[in-house]
């Protein structure tokens, strides 16, 4: 849950007494691993359980963490996250050997089931899911920050520090998502599962480069992060969303490198954990500050194991994919760890824990086959294989060890499957266990079949048929009812429409059923033209916007009729524009009206549609064709209910 007891940095005293106590931090750190003050006899694993909340008419964020946090407050386990849709869960570090999967299994599972249930007075429900299908871009504004100073001084610092004039996300998948957002919320996109495994000092650069190996793998077989706004992007869009999230870079005229604080690296770890902190430190300024500090030199000196708060917060505002992390263990011997932040929530409990046993089994039974992973594959072709696995999941092809070509499903099924069970077993972990969990990767490999490629499938035939908005709420609910039931995602079925039990549009907002991809003109282009494009996409109504994308006015069919009718008496102009017959400062609606709003102004100005503008820039149309639409698919379900009630 990261350092709670954090603030912003506001003066260059603060900022320069921060920095003495990061420096004071690694020299100490550099002392506790020259003089063997680790842990090294236990190994370990623990996990964080991160999810959303949604409402059980439409499946959309629900935001009552705060409310939730309240009642549960006897629960140590249970925390906020960024925004107010978001939870966190602790789960209890436990030895990696025996039933320690299981036994992860069955405290996450009864854990989540106490949330349910105090969920269940908000008529609310939790989802774990890489990114949250009904999510709307005005669901991240600050308003729904979860109101706490660590967060509120994180987003400030972030803005502080953004040297363009907004957040962008740029994606590219069967659908485009070009989008710019005023605050670093965008994060709050992403939830995740993610495992910590124990390691020594000794191994860690060696265990660290083998996380880093595994993580194209991992990801491609445990993608469910398809769907942003809407928008179907990679199979896990959250490790693009996340770093341009925070991404306070903009394009120059040079060609100079900086690198995002959201990054999987530059290179091979060669000797100690010290090398990613020295280097965190090099490359990003301090933007954080804690309450107060202990002397962790002079504890050092003392024999005294010391918190590294100040180096600890400086990791916090860095985020690797393969996070490395000091912590005190109970016993109070300082420990290592690698956390994995690759993972994503969901689809079940038992998919999450799963993917961390075939994880954890990989890195095992990889630090018993291989002396030094680096010296079979090269950092570009991992770093390559982490990327085009974020994009094309499951259909991907790797260039694996000794330059080897191979799908991520020929690879589990061939060797990190059978590398995993024998990492499993060097750990002493039940054999009942290991055939659970590996059975479900392998379940995936042999059906191709992923949370990412579900969603894909199941959204694409969906929106044949409905409306993009109840098609996103058909797939959440069907998501959810599968989770519960705890059934592995290569068993799922495709959802079905009639399976959305309520649906009620009338209170959401335009900008979740406007028309964003739309056909506009410039007031000097010509009639003829207008008319052509309009006959050719079989639309009534043509925004017209100036070259910074404004909307200026508005063409529809009825005045295209009138001019060709009045043409034929009246022949004097040979060439008439846009301007000339446009109705200017059409009647408009924002994007966070309600759908009810629009209907009613469409219905007292009798008109049929409505431009959707946001600060002067078009970014929508509305018409009564949708609303036809909704209106059709209502209908329909009000009479299956009826026959369903004879």
């Amino acid at each position: 849950m990261g350092e709670q007891n954090v603030n912003k940095l506001n003066n260059k005293e603060e900022m320069q007494l921060f920095v003495r106590h990061l420096l004071n931090d690694v020299r100490a750190l550099e002392t506790m691993l020259r003089d063997d003050w680790f842990e090294t006899d236990i190994m370990r694993i623990g996990a964080e359980q991160e999810m959303f909340m949604v409402d059980t008419t439409y499946y959309k964020p629900a935001l009552i963490a705060v409310e939730v946090l309240k009642e549960m407050k006897e629960y140590e386990w249970v925390g906020t996250e960024l925004a107010k849709f978001n939870l966190e869960t602790n789960l209890t570090p436990r030895e990696f050997t025996g039933s320690c999967f299981s036994d992860m299994e069955k405290e996450n599972n009864d854990q989540l089931a106490i949330i349910r249930k105090f969920l269940e007075n908000y008529d609310a429900k939790i989802i774990l899911t890489g990114i949250l299908p009904t999510l709307n871009k005005f669901d991240l504004k600050l308003d729904n920050l979860t109101p706490k100073d660590r967060y509120y001084a994180l987003m400030e610092a972030f803005n502080d520090m953004l040297m363009g004039s907004a957040y962008e996300l740029r994606l590219q998948g069967i659908d485009e998502l070009l989008v710019k957002h005023d605050s670093p919320l965008l994060e709050a996109c992403n939830t995740s599962f993610q495992v910590h495994m124990q390691t020594t000092p000794a191994k860690f650069a060696k265990h660290y480069n083998i996380a880093q190996s595994l993580s194209g793998p991992i990801i491609a077989l445990a993608a469910n992060s398809p769907i942003v706004f809407g928008r179907r992007l990679w199979h896990e869009s959250r490790i693009a969303l996340f770093q341009q999230a925070l991404d306070i870079r903009t394009s120059t005229e040079h060609m100079r490198d900086r690198s995002p604080r959201v990054s999987f690296g530059k290179g091979w770890l060669n000797n100690s954990i010290l090398e990613i902190y020295k280097e965190d430190i090099s490359r990003f300024r301090v933007i954080m500050t804690g309450d107060k500090y202990d002397d962790s030199v002079d504890l050092v000196a003392k024999g005294k194991v010391p918190k590294l708060q100040a180096l600890q917060i400086h990791n916090s505002t860095v985020y690797r994919w393969n996070r490395p992390c000091y912590g005190i263990s109970d016993n109070g011997k300082p420990h290592l760890r690698i956390e994995n932040r690759v993972i994503p929530s969901g689809p079940t409990v038992l998919d999450e824990v799963a993917n961390a046993a075939f994880w954890l089994g990989a890195m095992t039974g990889m630090d018993d086959q291989y002396k030094d992973i680096t010296k079979h594959i090269s950092w570009e072709d991992v770093r390559d294989n982490f990327g085009k696995a974020a994009q094309f999941g499951i259909d991907t092809k790797f260039t694996w060890l000794k330059d080897k070509k191979i799908t991520p499903a020929e690879l589990a099924l061939t060797e990190l499957i059978p590398l995993a069970e024998h990492g499993l077993k060097l750990k002493g972990v039940n054999d009942a266990d290991i055939t659970r969990y590996m059975d479900v990767i392998r379940g995936r490999a042999d059906k191709l079949m992923t949370g990412a490629r579900w969603q894909l499938r199941a959204f694409t035939s969906l929106i044949k048929h409905v409306t993009r908005d109840e098609a996103m709420s058909v797939l959440t609910q069907s998501i959810i009812k599968n989770q519960e039931q705890e059934i592995p995602i290569h068993k799922w079925k495709a959802p079905k429409i009639k399976d959305l039990e309520e649906y009620r549009p009338g209170t959401l907002k335009v900008e979740e059923f406007m028309e964003t991809d739309l056909f506009t003109v410039q007031k000097d282009d010509i009639v003829e033209l207008v008319a052509e494009m309009m006959d050719w996409r079989k639309i009534r109504y043509m925004p017209v916007e100036d070259k910074k994308g404004n909307l200026i006015g508005l063409v529809t069919s009825r005045l295209l009729l009138r001019h060709f009718s009045n043409r034929k008496v009246d022949k004097k102009k040979d060439v008439i524009i846009v301007n000339d017959i446009m109705i200017k400062d059409p009647i408009t609606i924002s994007p966070d009206a309600t759908v009810l709003d629009a209907l009613e102004v469409m219905r007292n100005k009798q008109i049929g549609c409505l431009p959707v503008v946001d600060k002067n820039e078009l970014v929508g149309i509305i018409t009564e064709t949708d609303f036809l639409r909704i209106t059709g698919r209502l209908i329909d379900r009000m009479e299956h209910v009826e026959e369903d009630g004879e």
